[in-house]
């Protein structure tokens, strides 16, 4: 499978708060650092539309500048992407 990508602005506290979480649901991503990369950053504007972080990509699935909270609310709209990964939300 491929992995999910999250960028991330490094000292973002809810980009920390989202790497925490994520790593507490064994959910493997590539992190890319969007502050360390023009590329990254371009990327991630090219896929989301915007600029800020965190932002959550799995193929057409995309969840920019989100709280951990706002993050369980969006993905319950992406089942596909909810078993891919597969996180369990009660």
């Amino acid at each position: 499978m491929k992995k999910p990508i999250l960028y991330i602005k490094a000292g973002c506290p809810w980009c920390l708060d989202a790497m925490e979480y994520f790593r507490k649901e064994n959910i493997v991503l590539e992190i890319k650092d969007v502050r360390q990369s023009d590329s990254d950053m371009n990327a991630m504007k090219q896929v989301s539309g915007q600029s800020l972080t965190p932002t959550f990509v799995l193929d057409k699935c995309v969840i920019a500048d989100f709280s951990v909270d706002e993050f369980k609310t969006a993905i319950r709209k992406h089942p596909d992407t909810l078993k891919a990964i597969g996180l369990k939300l009660g």
